[in-house]
């Protein structure tokens, strides 16, 4: 463990794990993402794949950061974000993207974007929605998990799902090689639903985040000429059945506020605003 200049900011080892769960656990909806991390590799950053700052106030852990490909700040007040940003502008921008609580990543980019800008676009207001009641409309009966023989026909969808959502193709740079590994992980783990018909996706959704309290549903797409059918509404009333039933006691997921159809649905699911995100991307 080291200090980084004068920031009280230290880069944070497996010595740290309670005290860092303590903080993730505070809010187990909004920080799935980094404690699905934490739970699955620890802190050593050789194995998360990332490092994890912590802020110290009164030689107390309060605040984290974790810097792999996203930069995520948790439970991050102005003095921490001060310190987070400085020691992001020190070492240059090594993330895709600026990903958390709107606060947090609104002041945090304030201090990078005269070093990292500008941007390929700003999510401004990104809605986290979750839920633990079991849906009261009907799940779709055709939506379960997908098998792993079936990886070259889901992996499509995936791919025009994450164009379309991203901008930019998963394929692009390394030719997919790390997406096309992520699908694959998610389907061999029973985390890929879809529907799928005659070798066409009808409809998928991922689990793509994982810990003891919460998971995060992501990856949410219906072929475009299906659309306004109703298919997001039944299909994702399966996916949250399911998740509550074997996977964790609360389904979240984060959508841009913009999109009001998908929040229509998810609503229609049972799902409710609980925070708000911001994603700058790269």
């Amino acid at each position: 463990m080291r200090m980084l200049g004068s920031m009280p900011v230290r880069v944070l080892d497996d010595r740290h794990r309670a005290e860092a769960l303590a903080i993730l656990d505070a809010d187990p909806v909004s920080n799935v993402f980094v404690s699905s991390r934490v739970h699955a590799a620890g802190l050593d950053s050789r194995r998360l794949g990332a490092q994890m700052w912590g802020y110290l106030r009164d030689g107390r852990l309060t605040s984290l950061c974790y810097s792999g490909a996203n930069l995520i700040p948790v439970a991050a007040g102005p003095e921490a974000v001060r310190a987070f940003g400085e020691r992001a502008r020190a070492q240059g921008r090594r993330c895709s993207s600026i990903v958390g609580p709107v606060d947090a990543v609104g002041e945090l980019w304030e201090i990078l974007s005269p070093y990292w800008g500008p941007p390929r676009a700003v999510r401004a207001e990104q809605p986290v929605m979750a839920t633990s009641a079991v849906p009261d409309v009907p799940p779709d009966p055709g939506v379960r998990r997908v098998r792993m023989e079936e990886f070259d026909v889901v992996y499509p969808a995936c791919v025009a799902m994450f164009t379309e959502e991203v901008g930019v193709s998963p394929n692009a740079g390394d030719g997919g090689v790390l997406y096309r590994a992520r699908v694959a992980e998610l389907v061999r783990d029973g985390r890929a639903f879809a529907r799928i018909e005659d070798g066409r996706v009808l409809f998928k959704a991922e689990i793509g985040a994982v810990t003891p309290r919460a998971c995060q549903v992501q990856g949410v797409w219906v072929p475009p000429d299906l659309r306004g059918q109703g298919r997001s509404v039944a299909g994702m009333s399966a996916v949250v059945r399911e998740s509550l039933r074997s996977i964790a006691p609360t389904v979240s997921l984060y959508v841009n506020d913009y999109n009001a159809r998908a929040r229509a649905a998810y609503r229609r699911v049972g799902f409710t605003e609980v925070g708000s995100f911001m994603s700058i991307l790269f």
